[in-house]
C-alpha cells in the first residue's frame, strides 16, 4: 500500500464553495458553503435530487457556469497547489480534459453531429498535446479499444446519430480518460441508459479507473448507482451537504432526516418476493370472483415503418418495431411491459391508442380499434387514454392546466360553463392539486405536479384504460413513489387498467400484477409479477434483472453477465420474413418463449 505523501494528499479540495445565480430578486445561491476532499483513485458520490445543486457543483469545479447569470461568489477549489476558482479562463483550457475531464448526462448534445467520432477524438488530444494527425488518430482508436466498443476502426468514420445511446456514452468516456486525467467528473452519466447498458457502462468506468487511477465524482440521484460506485457519499439539498461519510455509514446509519427519505423512498427489486400483487395491495386477500372479460385483447399486434431511399423513393428497408404480439389485460388489473430501448414497448402503447398504423387486432373494453378510421380512434379514446413520459413536452406551455385538463371534455362535448369548472377542479382535488392551481401555466410547477396534471387530463373521460409510457422515469425518488401511490390509489378506487410501459424493473415490482418481457419486437416472457421477477425463465429477462443496480453498498457486484456484443438491428430488407416466437406455458399461465428461437440473443460474458 502506497503510505507517501502524495497518496494521502487529496488530489481536489474544495472549500466553502459558493456558487450563485441571478433573480430578480437578487443574486441565490444554489451551492453554498461546499466542503469535501478527493484523493487520487477513490470516487465520491454526490446524491440528491433535481435542484439539490449537484450538476451545478459540477458545473462550478470545471469553470462552465453561463457567466454572469450564475458565477462562483466564494470559496475555493484547490486542484493541487491551484485554485481553480482564480484561474483566467486560458488557464482554465489548459486544466478542462488535460486534468479534470467530465462526462455529460445526455451524450448526444455533448457530440458534434456534423463530425465523425475519429474527428472529435483526434480534436481533443491534439488540443492538449503535440502529435501528428495519424498519431492523434492513432491514440483515438487505442482511446475506442480501452471503452470496449464494438468495431472501433469503423466507429471513428461514423457520426453520433449512427450510434446507439450506450455507444456514444462509450465514446464520451474514451473522450474523457484518453489524456489520462487526474479528476473526472461523471454527471447522470448513465440516467438515460437502459439497466443493462447501464450496468456496462458503470463496469467500465469502474475498470479504467482502477487502471489509470483517476479520482472520480459521480453525480447522480439513484441510490443503486451509489451503493454500486462510491467510496464516499454526499448527499446534497438545496444546495448543502446535509450529509457526507463512507457509502456503508450513509446507507446503514444515515443521520439526517432528508437522507433517511431519500433512501427510504428507493424502490428496491426483490422486496416483494414470493408475495403476488403491486405493493399497496401485496399481501392482501381477494375475494374469489368469476374472471371478468378483458378490458384490452391484443392478437397478432404487428408494427413496421418503411424505409425510403433511391432515386424513386421506394421502399427499401422496413423497421419491424412489433411483431405479433399478442396480450390481454383485464379490469383493475396493471400490465407492466419492460425491455430496453427499441424494443417495441413504446411503439406498442401508441399503436393501442391510436396513434399509429397496425395489422392485427385491437379491441378495448369490446369495441374493435381500427387503426386508420378516424371515427372509431375519436370513440375508442373515451375508453383509453395515455400518460407520456416527459410531462411539460406534454402539455401545451400557452393554456392554463385549468383549460388543458378540461380539453378533453370540451373535444368530447361532455361538459362546458360551471359543470366544466367544477368538473377539472374536481379532477384537480383527486390527483392531490388544489382549484387555485387551475389559472396558473405548466411552467409554474414541479415535475411531479405536471405528472400529476397529467394524471387529471388523462382521467378527465373517466377511461376504463391508462397507458403510462415510462411515466416515472424523470422524476426523482421521493416525488416517484408519491406518483406511484397515487397510480394505485386511483386504480383502487375507479378500477382503472394500466399499461405500464418501462424499463425500471424495481419501480414495475412495485407496481404490476403481471409483467410481459419484450425484445427485438416480441414478448419472450409473461406471467405474473412474482413468476417473472422471482423466478425469471428466459436469459433476456434473467439479465435485464440482474443488471438492476441494488441500492446496498454489501451487495456490490464486481462484474455480471451481460450479453456479448449489441442488440441486433430491427431493420431488414423487404421481403423479411420474421420468425414469430412460440410462447409455451411452463406453469400457471407462466409464458416463455424458447432461447434456441430468440433471434440472436447471445450468451453470458
Amino acid at each position: 500500500m502506497d503510505t507517501s505523501a502524495d497518496a494521502r494528499k487529496p488530489v481536489l479540495s474544495v472549500r466553502g464553495l459558493r456558487t450563485v445565480v441571478a433573480t430578480p430578486d437578487g443574486p441565490r445561491p444554489v451551492v453554498d458553503g461546499l466542503d469535501f476532499d478527493l484523493h487520487p483513485g477513490e470516487t465520491l458520490c454526490i446524491a440528491g435530487e433535481s435542484g439539490s445543486g449537484k450538476s451545478m457543483t459540477a458545473l462550478s469545479i470545471m469553470r462552465l457556469l453561463p457567466e454572469p447569470m450564475a458565477r462562483i461568489a466564494g470559496g475555493s477549489i484547490l486542484l493541487g497547489d491551484r485554485d481553480l476558482a482564480r484561474l483566467g479562463e486560458g488557464e482554465m483550457r489548459h486544466v478542462r480534459g488535460n486534468e479534470i475531464a467530465m462526462i455529460f448526462q445526455e451524450p448526444m448534445t455533448s457530440l458534434n453531429p456534423v463530425m465523425t467520432i475519429g474527428s472529435q477524438l483526434t480534436e481533443a488530444l491534439t488540443a492538449h498535446r503535440p502529435m501528428a494527425s495519424a498519431e492523434a488518430r492513432a491514440a483515438a482508436l487505442e482511446a475506442l479499444k480501452a471503452v470496449r466498443i464494438s468495431e472501433p476502426e469503423r466507429r471513428l468514420r461514423q457520426y453520433p446519430h449512427e450510434l446507439s445511446g450506450g455507444m456514444r456514452q462509450r465514446v464520451m468516456i474514451a473522450m474523457a480518460l484518453a489524456l489520462n486525467p487526474k479528476v473526472l467528473i461523471a454527471d447522470e452519466p448513465t440516467t438515460a441508459l437502459d439497466v443493462t447498458v447501464q450496468a456496462q457502462i458503470l463496469e467500465l468506468i469502474r475498470d479504467l479507473q482502477r487502471q489509470t487511477g483517476t479520482a472520480l465524482i459521480m453525480i447522480t440521484h439513484d441510490m443503486g448507482v451509489v451503493a454500486e460506485m462510491a467510496d464516499r457519499v454526499a448527499v446534497m439539498n438545496r444546495g448543502e451537504v446535509v450529509e457526507q461519510g463512507p457509502v456503508r455509514e450513509i446507507f446503514h446509519a444515515p443521520k439526517d432526516p432528508y437522507t433517511r427519505e431519500l433512501l427510504a423512498a428507493v424502490p428496491k427489486l426483490g422486496a416483494l418476493k414470493g408475495i403476488e400483487g403491486p405493493l399497496r395491495t401485496a399481501g392482501q386477500a381477494r375475494p374469489a370472483t368469476p374472471q371478468p372479460e378483458p378490458v384490452v385483447a391484443v392478437r397478432d399486434l404487428t408494427v413496421r415503418f418503411d424505409i425510403r431511399g433511391g432515386a424513386l423513393n421506394r421502399v427499401v428497408r422496413r423497421v419491424h418495431a412489433v411483431e405479433g404480439i399478442s396480450f390481454e389485460i383485464k379490469p383493475g388489473e396493471t400490465l407492466a411491459l419492460v425491455g430496453e430501448s427499441g424494443c417495441g414497448k413504446s411503439t406498442t402503447g401508441r399503436a393501442l391508442v391510436g396513434l399509429l398504423p397496425f395489422q392485427g387486432t385491437i379491441h378495448i373494453a369490446g369495441r374493435q380499434v381500427n387503426g386508420r378510421d378516424r371515427q372509431s380512434i375519436r370513440a375508442m379514446r373515451r375508453d383509453i387514454q395515455m400518460i407520456f413520459q416527459d410531462p411539460y413536452a406534454s402539455l401545451d406551455p400557452r393554456m392554463t392546466v385549468g383549460d388543458l385538463v378540461g380539453e378533453p371534455l370540451v373535444v368530447h362535448g361532455l361538459a362546458k360553463g360551471q359543470e366544466l369548472e367544477d368538473r377539472v377542479a374536481s379532477l384537480f382535488t383527486r390527483v392531490g392539486l388544489q382549484r387555485d392551481h387551475m389559472r396558473r401555466h405548466p411552467h409554474e410547477f414541479s415535475g411531479g405536479q405536471r405528472q400529476r396534471i397529467c394524471i387529471a387530463r388523462a382521467l378527465s373521460l373517466e377511461p376504463k384504460v391508462i397507458i403510462a409510457d415510462e411515466s416515472v422515469s424523470a422524476l426523482d425518488v421521493s416525488v416517484q413513489a408519491r406518483v406511484l401511490d397515487l397510480l394505485q390509489e386511483l386504480q383502487s378506487e375507479l378500477g382503472i387498467s394500466y399499461l405500464f410501459i418501462s424499463h425500471d424493473m424495481a419501480v414495475v415490482e412495485q407496481i404490476s400484477h403481471r409483467v410481459a418481457v419484450m425484445y427485438l419486437g416480441q414478448i419472450v416472457e409473461m406471467g405474473t409479477r412474482s413468476q417473472v421477477l422471482d423466478t425469471p425463465r428466459h436469459p433476456y429477462t434473467q439479465r435485464l434483472i440482474e443488471a438492476v443496480p441494488i441500492a446496498d453498498p454489501d451487495r456490490r457486484r464486481e462484474s455480471f453477465a451481460r450479453l456479448q456484443g449489441d442488440v441486433p438491428s430491427p431493420v431488414h430488407e423487404v421481403g423479411y420474413v420474421p420468425r414469430h416466437l412460440r410462447l409455451r406455458d411452463v406453469g400457471d399461465g407462466h409464458l416463455v418463449a424458447d432461447e434456441d428461437e430468440t433471434p440472436a440473443l447471445g450468451c453470458a460474458a
